[in-house]
């Protein structure tokens, strides 16, 4: 990532916008900026599929699920946060299990990039479905924009909920809807 720039053009956006950069308080906003950058954009040099070790345990087929995985990420429209939860579930397929941090670090490398939404969602999906080979996936993401909170309809507390469905979860009415009420059960 190249810091440099990104100080110089946070420099260029504080004179656009008709602040001093060299006003006391703003003189370290370009490096804070960059610095922050590299840890919110950290996710774009990473790969995913790297995340995830696969445990061999041939007598678990049940669903696996982890619910309320907190996210961050900066939509690519405006460069504003959005801020919610993902929920991962899927169902081992051959004993393939991985432990369950490595859901949420999977979460987490595909959450800090620029994204929409809705692809990040399909990524963790397809993630989980390429390096496991599950017998299904579901992912679900819950989330507040601060583009649509804090500047256009100033919609605040608004939710965008997304979905990946895939495999057993998509053809299994049974195992959909066991899946969905194990992520309505709010009893924690």
């Amino acid at each position: 990532m190249d810091t440099e720039k990104i100080e110089n053009a946070v420099r260029a956006i504080l004179e656009a916008i008709g602040e001093d950069p060299d006003r006391t308080e703003l003189r370290e906003t370009p490096q804070r900026v960059a610095r922050m950058y590299e840890e919110i954009f950290s996710g774009i040099q990473q790969d995913p599929e790297q995340v995830i070790k696969i445990i061999p345990d041939g007598d678990f087929d049940e669903i696996v699920m982890v619910r309320d995985i907190p996210i961050y990420s900066m939509c690519e429209h405006h460069m504003l946060p959005f801020i919610g939860k993902a929920h991962i579930a899927y169902l081992p397929k051959e004993g393939r299990i991985t432990g369950l941090s490595k859901l949420v670090r999977v979460t987490h490398v595909l959450s800090r990039r620029l994204q929409l939404q809705e692809r990040l969602t399909h990524q963790i999906a397809d993630c989980i479905m390429s390096r496991l080979k599950p017998d299904g996936v579901m992912v679900v993401i819950e989330a507040e924009h601060l583009c649509m909170t804090m500047r256009g309809v100033k919609a605040a507390g608004t939710v965008t909920v997304t979905s990946s469905v895939k495999g057993a979860f998509r053809s299994n009415e049974k195992t959909r809807m066991e899946t969905l009420a194990l992520l309505r059960d709010t009893s924690k």
